[in-house]
């Protein structure tokens, strides 16, 4: 999930929009060593939200992996949504003692704000969606962020020290967010910060030394890993890589800094679509890109492509379910392919075709219930559970860019490699079983 930026605003204030599922991932600490050693290993713990609190966090997340760890001196215990589509790390901050914030930089003598004058203000948040800029009055290195429903986090980079198990990293920075909160719920603004895990120079895995990060997300109610480190003398089964697509040239649709890779094309059951390979490559505005984002829920594909794979998906799906009819029936605004199944009936998803996103050098399977989704049929007459294709039309939303959402990285083994520059998807695995195995050996 990222922020919105004047160049990118509409590819990244649109992601923000899909939010009707929460997924909970609490991190609980199992083992810390240096990023040259061991990797640092969280077992993850995913909890269904029911719908209704889709919106309980005020920057729309719809995925939340949240790790808890502790920062400042002395420390307070807070918690942080891992998200790989953004930079910038950040908490909400009340700059006022006694407000029961999730950090509170006035009771940290480690707490150090800094400079419109420093360096770091002026050149490292240049990859940033909305750059840094000054304070005039305080004279502070000012950052923000905003979102599609107008919310916007406003605050000061800073240095501060963070806590993981029994291991202390000072002077990281991130901003201290104290103004521009417009969630309905003040319980909400104390309980969120965000740990941006992109390529940037001041996403968090960088700032800590980590030249890899891998996780494997469960379905729901059942619990899965992140290690932070290089976990491939742990991880038994095979990985197929894709290497990174970097861009030096800034474009205006073109986020340098997100995990892009290249979509080669699709295959549905046996058949694989006819699209030429030109169909997935970045134009010359950068519109186009493949991005990795644990923090969207669903996969977007561009309208051209998207129309393709609804074709052929609905073909080989005549005799499965029925197609819902009402063209007014649009799943979140994006997703208009959904069908209806008896109230009686537990669909039979093994009936479905697997659709294969084929990335250069790896190939992403998507099967069985990771395929459709169950919505609420709210508006269409009859009682039919009714369940909606997992992939989305980029056009529908507004954005230039596919997009590979966390929904389809359920139960396989992500890493992202910075050092050699490449994103591995590991072979179907049961992620729950998967953590604890590794757990276990290490």
């Amino acid at each position: 999930m990222m922020a919105s930026s004047s160049s990118s605003s509409s590819l990244s204030n649109s992601l923000l929009q899909i939010s009707v599922l929460l997924l909970i991932f609490p991190l609980t600490f199992c083992k810390i060593s240096s990023p040259n050693q061991e990797p640092l290993v969280f077992s993850l713990k995913t909890k269904n939200v029911p719908q209704s609190s889709s919106d309980k966090l005020s920057f729309r997340h719809n995925v939340t992996l949240t790790v808890s760890l502790s920062v400042g001196s002395p420390p307070q215990n807070i918690s942080m949504v891992l998200d790989t589509g953004s930079e910038l790390s950040w908490l909400h901050c009340k700059k006022a003692p006694n407000l029961g914030s999730v950090f509170n930089p006035v009771s940290s003598s480690s707490y150090s704000p800094i400079p419109c004058s420093s360096p770091i203000c002026r050149t490292r948040t240049r990859d940033l969606p909305i750059p840094a800029s000054c304070d005039t009055k305080t004279h502070l290195c000012h950052v923000a962020v905003s979102y599609a429903d107008a919310t916007s986090l406003e605050g000061s980079l800073a240095h501060e020290t963070f806590v993981i198990g029994s291991s202390a990293r000072p002077g990281t920075i991130f901003g201290c967010m104290d103004s521009g909160l417009s969630s309905d719920s003040e319980e909400d603004a104390k309980t969120t910060g965000l740990m941006g895990m992109n390529r940037g120079s001041l996403s968090f895995v960088n700032q800590l030394g980590f030249s890899k990060f891998s996780y494997c997300i469960s379905g729901s109610d059942s619990s899965g890993i992140l290690l932070l480190g290089d976990a491939s003398s742990s991880w038994p089964g095979p990985i197929q890589y894709t290497p990174l697509v970097s861009e030096t040239t800034p474009l205006p649709y073109f986020d340098r800094v997100a995990y892009t890779v290249q979509l080669e094309g699709i295959r549905v059951g046996s058949k694989l679509l006819s699209l030429p390979k030109s169909m997935f490559v970045p134009d010359h505005t950068g519109a186009g890109q493949t991005m990795v984002d644990s923090g969207t829920q669903f996969t977007f594909l561009m309208g051209p492509v998207y129309s393709a794979l609804k074709t052929e998906f609905m073909a080989q799906t005549k005799a499965v379910f029925k197609v819902v009819e009402d063209p007014n029936f649009v799943f979140q605004g994006t997703m208009d392919l959904c069908y209806r199944v008896g109230t009686l009936t537990r669909p039979n998803f093994s009936r479905l075709p697997v659709v294969s996103l084929m990335f250069r050098g790896a190939e992403m399977s998507v099967s069985g219930q990771k395929l459709l989704y169950r919505v609420n049929g709210a508006g269409l007459k009859g009682k039919d559970q009714v369940y909606c294709f997992t992939f989305g039309n980029s056009d529908l939303l507004g954005i230039e860019a596919f997009v590979i959402g966390h929904h389809h990285q359920q139960n396989v083994w992500m890493e992202f490699d910075l050092a050699k520059s490449r994103v591995g998807f590991g072979a179907d695995v049961r992620c729950d079983q998967a953590s604890q195995r590794l757990k276990s050996r290490m």
